[in-house]
């Protein structure tokens, strides 16, 4: 019982790093175009932490 708990805890912060990696790579990305990188970066983060959430709560409800 307690190992399902473990588990979804993980699978839950995997969701959260896979999306905060995703958002400052695209933040960088923008930032670098634009040449703004100290706007564009915490607005990635911003988003992919919001994408990351959303990752988590689907792999929840698939479960």
């Amino acid at each position: 019982m307690n190992n399902d708990k473990n588990n979804k805890e993980k699978e839950n912060s995997n969701g959260m790093a896979i999306g905060m990696c995703i958002g400052l790579a695209i933040g960088s990305a923008i930032g670098a175009a634009t040449q703004n990188t100290g706007l564009w970066i915490p607005v990635g983060l911003s988003v992919g932490l919001c994408l990351g959430m959303v990752m988590s709560n689907q792999s929840e409800d698939d479960n």
